[in-house]
């Protein structure tokens, strides 16, 4: 009788260590000998610092929660891509089966000014939750439940809208930037609410706040190069930048009338 055996592999893992923002950082190498391909990147790291661990040494601090590639903590950039090599997947839904037998792996943080690294992978994303925080939402009255047709939303607008919801504020798109460039974040986030009912009385006011506590944070400014879209896990457009630069132009002159 025949079964399948699992397949494992041998790494060379480059791993960025950096004790605090403060401190200058290096990479550190890791042999990772009999890792099962059938391992979540994030799942062969826990191996790694369950390890040091044992030997008494510092694991490897990184970000990460659901592992369902849905809350955008698991911010590894992998081989100079974020997320690593494969398309339309975050860090925790990356397999060992993506690399090769005696591959070397080098492991970096996010790499902006406006994203300080904490600690070795762990960067501080709360930049992203002051542009939130300047106008990603929209102020209604609470009370009883409306009625799901009380509001009529063309498919098109609401489509376009779920698809810019979409973004989980992983960072990956700044990380893809030469520039450091947060537009296909904030664009999104404009772009979900510009695009429905409920999201258009506070359209100006939300697209010119955001933009400036954008510009505040320190993130760089957008080229159009298309690296954000290109390594975004949930395929942000960059159509939602064309959409927040239309949004911004209206909001500036009709405010400066």
């Amino acid at each position: 009788m025949g079964g399948n055996s699992e397949k494992t592999i041998n790494v060379t893992l480059k791993v960025w260590r950096q004790r605090n923002a403060n401190e200058k950082g290096k990479f550190e190498n890791y042999e990772m000998k009999g890792v099962s391909t059938d391992m979540s990147f994030l799942e062969m790291f826990d191996v790694l610092n369950d390890r040091l661990i044992t030997e008494g040494k510092d694991p490897i601090a990184f970000d990460h929660d659901c592992r369902e590639g849905i809350c955008g903590m698991c911010s590894m950039y992998i081989n100079g891509q974020p997320h690593g090599p494969k398309q339309g997947v975050t860090t925790c839904q990356l397999h060992m089966r993506s690399f090769s037998d005696g591959d070397s792996i080098i492991v970096e943080p996010w790499r902006s000014a406006a994203f300080p690294v904490i600690k070795d992978l762990a960067v501080n994303r709360s930049a992203f939750d002051r542009i939130i925080s300047a106008g990603g939402f929209i102020s209604v009255n609470t009370g009883n439940a409306k009625d799901a047709n009380n509001i009529l939303i063309p498919k098109d607008a609401a489509d376009k809208a779920f698809e810019a919801a979409a973004c989980i504020g992983c960072g990956a798109c700044v990380a893809a930037c030469k520039n450091g460039s947060a537009m296909l974040f904030v664009s999104a986030k404009v772009s979900q609410l510009a695009l429905l009912p409920q999201g258009q009385v506070e359209k100006q006011d939300r697209v010119l706040n955001m933009v400036k506590h954008m510009d505040e944070e320190g993130f760089g400014n957008c080229t159009n190069t298309g690296a954000c879209e290109a390594e975004c896990p949930k395929g942000i457009s960059l159509e939602n930048i064309a959409r927040m630069n239309r949004e911004y132009l209206g909001a500036s002159f009709t405010q400066n009338k």
